[in-house]
């Protein structure tokens, strides 16, 4: 069996769906292999490709028959597509292989790959192989980069490679086989310190790696360790990307299988994101692909560390003029995007409770019947199982102005055509007209009937009077004092609409006519 070195880019495989993620493959990609991407500040990329150019050497490696890597760099585009790509450096790019970076914050150091090669000589392990090492180099102020060394812990007898620097340059973390390691390569890091100088590197633990591979790590600026791994129960057999969170040396709790479209049936690897974005790109040679290894660009819609990590919100209903608890209010639950997420019943209690993902923005409204609406944004934090307290206070909502006037907030009391009977729909209105009378005992309403334009004028006279008065003995026989209400008909004389006489209208509109209003007289005694 031939050995694979890190260089290498092996199958990769994914068991895991989610849709957490948007991706595409990039123009920029050839037959041959691309892949590897670094930000060199804002919008520039370098990424490692095998592709023939002018000026490449185009030695051919003999293991996969393209020539060797070589660092290329290229524009983003604000659709994370490549332009303008060209060889990224003549002092760092040689006839063997060279691959993934990472730069200081000063973008004034680089962190690369390159095969044991120096000075025009390259050196093997015991065994006849070329490893892969990491190197550091200086910018200077033409922009050449010079000082070009190999790292004081590599060594000839095993490989170290795929650098990535943390948010403030303190550490590097790295992928090898050195010993020490669980499987056959680990992800590892070193302490920088402020001299420049390394500590021992150290093992990121099982928490990480596996008895297999785990390579090409990225760090984010909240510590959130990105990495494919072929040892993970979750995979379907190559390497998959995972993600984990990064404290006190160690990984917290269990990696995440960032799932479809991120992970597939073959190789996937190699994903970092634009500084301060939720995008990024990430490299695979799925069969959908145009080459050998490529770039894809990838929108991150939700975290996966906050999609594993769950956090419980519980909260109360209540009327906020009373602090009455409000149970049966419909309590619904939406995403940053304003997608519903869940809705629920607040108990016989008033409470409420929702399981939310950690580390995330979400809003959450309450309705119920004769109140307005509340809603409250919150954010989720970054720990696991924490409750998180939300309380919800309705406004009864109760008096609404129309045309000048002050009135009972209903929907509107309608009879059917020449009819003055009290409807089934009628009677939820005239409850609620009972329950606000009853809550302000001193409140008097001028109860006011309307009819359409049909028939004469003095027959809708004395229906809208039959109407008020039907309306009244209805409170009334609610327990309602009757010196409390008026009740009055005004016929056809104070329409809605354009529906008088003789004008063509629909059953609709005129059914806009045929209503009851309740008019409050003394609006004092409202508190």
């Amino acid at each position: 069996m031939k050995k694979i070195t890190l260089i290498i880019v092996l199958l990769f495989g994914a068991g895991v769906y989610s849709q957490n993620y948007n991706i595409k493959n990039i123009d920029a990609n050839t037959k041959y292999s691309d892949f590897g991407v670094s930000y060199y500040g804002e919008n520039i990329a370098i990424y490692a490709s095998s592709k023939k150019t002018k000026q490449s050497i185009n030695k051919k490696w003999y293991l996969n028959n393209q020539p060797f890597l070589d660092l290329y760099k290229a524009t983003v585009t604000n659709t994370g597509e490549f332009a303008e790509s060209e060889l990224f450096s003549k002092d760092l790019n040689t006839k063997m292989h060279e691959s993934n970076v990472t730069f200081t914050k000063d973008l004034k150091s680089v962190y690369f790959s390159r095969d044991n090669y120096n000075s025009k000589k390259y050196k093997t392990d015991d065994k006849g192989w070329v490893l892969i090492q990491l190197y550091r180099a200086d910018v200077d102020a033409d922009g050449n980069w010079k000082n070009i060394a190999k790292l004081p812990f590599n060594s000839d007898q095993f490989d170290t490679g795929h650098p990535s620097l943390n948010a403030d340059d303190s550490k590097l973390y790295f992928t090898s086989n050195r010993p020490g390691s669980m499987g056959l390569t680990d992800i590892w890091a070193v302490d920088i310190n402020k001299d420049g100088s390394y500590g021992e590197p150290y093992n990121l633990g099982p928490e990480v790696n596996t008895v297999k591979n785990e390579m090409f790590p990225y760090i984010d600026a909240d510590n959130v360790l990105y990495y494919s791994s072929d040892g993970k129960k979750d995979g379907n057999g190559g390497l998959d990307i995972y993600a984990l969170k990064i404290q006190d040396k160690k990984g917290v709790g269990e990696a995440v299988n960032l799932g479809f479209p991120i992970n597939s049936a073959k190789d996937d690897f190699s994903l970092v994101f634009q500084n301060g974005k939720k995008t990024g790109h990430f490299s695979s040679n799925r069969d959908s692909g145009k080459g050998d290894d490529d770039i894809y660009f990838f929108e991150e819609l939700v975290s996966p560390i906050a999609a594993k990590c769950k956090q419980f919100v519980q909260g109360t209903v209540r009327e906020k003029e009373s602090g009455a608890l409000l149970p049966g209010a419909l309590v619904t639950l939406y995403n940053a995007k304003g997608d519903k997420v869940e809705s629920t019943i607040a108990d016989k209690f008033a409470i409420f409770n929702f399981k939310v993902n950690c580390d995330a923005s979400y809003k959450v409204t309450a309705v119920k019947d004769y109140y307005d609406m509340d809603e409250k944004t919150f954010a989720s934090t970054n720990e696991a199982n924490l409750e998180l307290a939300l309380n919800l206070d309705l406004t009864s909502g109760e008096f609404v102005y129309v045309r000048g006037k002050l009135m009972v907030k209903i929907n509107p009391v309608y009879f059917d055509l020449d009819k003055s009977f009290i409807r089934t729909d009628a009677q939820l209105e005239l409850e609620r007209v009972v329950r606000i009378m009853q809550k302000y005992p001193k409140l008097k309403i001028n109860l006011v009937s309307h009819t359409d334009s049909r028939a004469r004028d003095s027959y809708n006279w004395s229906l809208s009077n039959r109407r008020a008065k039907s309306s009244k003995n209805w409170i009334v026989r609610q327990g309602i004092d009757p010196a409390r209400i008026k009740a009055d008909g005004f016929g056809e004389t104070e329409l809605v609409n354009k529906c008088s006489n003789g004008v063509i209208c629909s059953e609709a509109d005129h059914q806009l006519n045929r209503r009851t209003e309740f008019i409050i007289t003394n609006p004092e005694v409202i508190r």
